[in-house]
């Protein structure tokens, strides 16, 4: 989130007894802004962009020297994908705001005409959502006109594919910003229903991410959503799209905050709402979720990051209702997270827990680089104090933020964390030694890149315009419990076309950022793909070129009784050597995105699998699984017992 701006430079906004707006003042300023948003829009609208096809200008070929890099390739243009985020005028550029609307919006992955290809999804705010069709080769088609998803009346965040009814198709979830969530029953012919209100869904709020999951192992996937808090003012909706934000992060500070909910499935396409009596309301200003079963009793736990606070996990109880155990079992964590994902880094087949913390970075003025910011500690250090981003000490302006937030010391930490799980069952954090630390950072994506049999990470990074700009991170494992970022000598960074977006933006250059990323094995070559979305910008789509390892994947169906169809929850472990490598099927998350239910694992020049077993949602036994050969995707169905 960007502050204001509209300070002087290495000045911050005041805490809410001095507030840069009264009430009164911010509505009519927001009424000018409106007017100057509109006009811009209907540019947009009419001429200057269109709501998905990026211009022509930007539209470049590869330079020679990226285009056979044997590693990733920027390919989305060949491969038939043009979305394009569109900002709002009036909220982001010139007329920036200090607001949740500068988080952009998600990408989801799932296989939504069950052809065993994944399919994208892709979210966008002034412009109509995308569906790409997966042609089976790497290739895709805009189905989005003909399935029914395009959603373009509202600012949608992000969704996730589900198959809430055990009928064999993924349905979607999609979240807005107080436009009202949609769920889209899946047909089955290539085409999506509206049944948001039928279902019961039709929370109307500051939505993020959501989440399918078994969380009472009845066999059919609930549904949890999170929010953040009311940051958009009450006045009439701009062409009857969106809500004006506020203007300053004193007044975001005090915005009435909105609680998570759990949505019960009652099996019969409705769902119910038990939040209070689960007791995952949280603490306001929620971003991301990763579900995982923390303390091996087979049953998943939540772990919700908090834009503004700790982030905090919740242990299942297995009566319905959960219990925050954050302190006990994680200590401190990421006090200002965007992203959170859960993935085994050193092969000892345990997963471990990464959160992304975005706000801790986002102290700095506009135009300031941070490659030249004086004071600053490292950029693979944390900081001692939530204002540490800034450089110099000032301890008026901590005390400041520290009472505006109400921040705990004992409780939080300013960056990125990764705890790393011990075989006793607790955790340690060591972001710092894994080299996880990381500069204004989104969303997370992992993955098995190289094949090498260590996973890796992308992590989508930037601020934009009129921040400098700031490269993505992909973060190679090195097999020690260490990770090297090596954006620039893989084909991640600088992006194609430059760091600079061709239009300018208040006659000055645009940088360009990413926001969210999913993974997939698009063309089924055994190498995972990447896919971004970016802000206010073309999407990214990376083919991976690099060199073939052995590799094996595995997609599993559950039998719909006791286990959902999709298996979300579920486990494979491979046992090679001394090694034991584990992936689970998840459902969203990494920031307002979904990567593929099919697990893939790399396995370098590992010629053989010594043994595979299968952990079920809902269980703790693990059952062996014949489907051992490599080079191959095995799909698993559960047996009926």
């Amino acid at each position: 989130m960007r502050r204001s701006g509209r300070t002087r430079p290495g000045d911050y906004p005041v805490p809410p007894s001095q507030p840069f707006f009264s009430r009164k003042a911010a509505v009519l300023l927001a009424a000018v802004v409106i007017t100057l948003g509109v006009a811009a829009y209907l540019w947009t609208r009419e001429g200057g962009k269109t709501d998905q096809g990026a211009p022509a200008a930007d539209d470049e070929p590869e330079t020679p020297e990226r285009a056979n890099l044997p590693a990733f390739r920027e390919r989305a243009r060949e491969s038939g994908i043009t979305f394009r985020m569109n900002f709002i005028p009036g909220e982001q550029g010139e007329k920036f705001k200090t607001n949740l609307y500068d988080h952009g919006c998600g990408v989801v992955i799932g296989d939504y005409n069950g052809d065993g290809h994944d399919d994208i999804y892709f979210l966008n705010q002034m412009g109509s959502n995308a569906l790409y069709r997966n042609n089976g080769d790497g290739t895709f088609t805009d189905v989005t006109a003909e399935a029914g998803v395009a959603l373009g009346d509202r600012i949608c965040v992000g969704a996730t594919f589900g198959d809430y009814l055990n009928e064999g198709r993924q349905s979607l979830f999609v979240t807005s910003t107080r436009g009202g969530n949609v769920l889209f029953h899946n047909r089955g012919d290539g085409t999506f229903e509206d049944v948001t209100k039928a279902a019961g869904l039709t929370h109307v709020g500051h939505s993020q991410t959501a989440v399918f999951f078994d969380y009472d192992g009845d066999g059919f996937l609930d549904l949890f959503v999170t929010n953040t808090a009311k940051w958009t003012l009450d006045v009439d909706k701009v062409d009857g799209r969106f809500f004006p934000g506020n203007l300053g992060l004193a007044e975001m500070s005090t915005c009435p905050i909105e609680y998570n909910i759990l949505y019960h499935n009652n099996r019969d396409g409705t769902f119910s709402d038990v939040t209070e009596k689960a007791g995952l309301k949280g603490k306001g200003w929620s971003g991301d979720v990763a579900v995982f079963d923390y303390n091996d009793d087979g049953r998943p736990d939540l772990l919700v990051t908090n834009m503004f606070g700790r982030s905090q996990l919740y242990r299942n109880n297995g009566d319905g209702t959960f219990t925050d155990v954050s302190q006990d079992v994680l200590k401190r964590t990421s006090w200002g997270a965007a992203g959170c994902k859960v993935f085994d880094f050193n092969n000892d087949g345990l997963l471990d827990l990464y959160i992304t913390d975005m706000h801790s970075d986002m102290w700095l003025p506009p135009n300031v680089d941070p490659n030249t910011q004086g004071g600053r500690m490292s950029f693979t250090k944390k900081y001692p104090r939530v204002t540490g981003a800034r450089g110099e000490r000032d301890d008026e302006q901590e005390k400041r933020f520290v009472d505006m937030f109400k921040i705990r010391y004992d409780e939080v930490l300013f960056g990125n964390t990764f705890f790393k799980k011990l075989p006793s069952g607790r955790f340690e954090e060591m972001s710092d030694k894994a080299g996880l630390e990381t500069w204004w950072p989104w969303g997370i994506a992992t993955g098995d890149f190289d094949n090498d049999g260590w996973e890796d990470v992308f992590v989508p990074s930037g601020m934009g315009y009129p921040y400098a700009y700031w490269p993505n991170a992909l973060l190679m494992n090195n097999g020690n419990e260490t990770f090297t970022d090596r954006a620039s000598s893989l084909g991640i960074e600088p992006p194609r076309g430059g760091r600079f977006l061709k239009e300018k933006i208040g006659a000055t250059d645009a940088p360009r950022s990413s926001r969210c990323a999913a993974v997939a094995d698009f063309n089924g070559d055994g190498r995972l793909d990447l896919v971004v979305n970016n802000f206010n910008d073309r999407a990214f789509y990376f083919r991976n070129y690099f060199p073939p390892k052995n590799w094996v994947a595995y997609r599993l169906e559950g039998n719909g009784t006791k286990t959902n169809r999709d298996a979300i929850g579920a486990l494979v472990r491979l046992h090679i050597g001394d090694e034991v490598m584990v992936r689970q099927v998840h459902s969203a998350g990494g920031y307002l995105s979904q990567s593929s239910k099919t697990l893939h694992f790399g396995l370098g020049e590992r010629a053989k699998i010594d043994r595979a077993e299968v952990r079920w949602p809902g269980s703790t036994r693990w059952q062996p699984l014949d489907k051992t050969a490599i080079n191959t995707r095995h799909v698993v169905p559960q047996p009926r017992e």
